[in-house]
């Protein structure tokens, strides 16, 4: 069966929950095995759900218990939607593992199993901006991202290999706890190049510890001219 075929299933099915920005990643030469797996994965599905854009706008002075509400419930979405994807290419007879969407395993360097901006990227539904959140070109940064990685054949997406943020540095500028180098993102760099996350944890959990653990911020993400741009189109539509 043609691998276009399942790109097709794929995009079929992702219209019947709703979502709008998907594909497909090829990380095969990331040698990626998990969940007890030897063969590594070669493929892998990311999609994007997007947060209110009102919400997310409203950050610019500190996290919101409606802000940290919409991101426990986007990812017990996210969570069911991995689930139910997984079920779906598993009957098609096709090995399959679903990421947490937000799961630190590794607590001591503040990391999760397999980074979601990563098959992001290479399934070219954005780019890494210099707050070291994907930027996607419909919603910028204000989405939570799920990754489904499978063996299934699929038609991968042509992978972002740099950024599109200019000279903006409105982010950098705007992170209260100076975690932000303003260095630009391209494939294969450290985090720590872009991000100092034990400074940025360190200060969601002393001033934010109310929301979700001192998980939720935002600030940074709130003043990304791409994500005002989304807000300013759903303000239009809704007029």
């Amino acid at each position: 069966m043609k691998k276009t075929y399942y790109n097709e299933w794929l995009n079929d099915w992702m219209q019947s929950w709703d979502i709008s920005l998907w594909g497909a990643a090829d990380i095969h030469t990331l040698c990626f095995s998990i969940g007890g797996d030897i063969e590594p994965y070669p493929g892998a599905v990311s999609w994007a759900i997007p947060m209110s854009p009102n919400i997310m706008a409203g950050l610019n002075k500190g996290p919101t218990q409606a802000y940290a509400d919409a991101y426990s419930q986007i990812n017990v979405r996210i969570g069911e939607v991995a689930q139910l994807l997984s079920k779906a290419i598993a009957q098609k007879g096709f090995r399959v593992y679903p990421l947490a969407a937000s799961d630190r395993t590794d607590k001591k360097n503040i990391r999760g199993e397999f980074p979601h901006k990563t098959a992001a990227t290479l399934s070219g539904l954005g780019w890494v901006g210099r707050h070291c959140q994907l930027v996607t070109r419909p919603f910028g940064p204000w989405v939570r991202l799920g990754t489904v990685f499978t063996d299934m054949p699929m038609v991968f997406g042509t992978p972002l290999n740099r950024g599109y943020c200019g000279t903006c540095h409105a982010c950098v500028h705007a992170c209260p706890a100076g975690a932000l180098s303003g260095k630009d993102w391209k494939p294969g760099i450290e985090r720590k190049e872009i991000l100092d996350a034990a400074a940025c944890d360190q200060w969601k959990k002393e001033h934010y510890f109310q929301f979700n653990n001192g998980h939720n911020c935002g600030i940074c993400s709130s003043v990304c001219p791409y994500g005002l741009k989304h807000l300013g189109r759903s303000q239009n539509l809704s007029a």
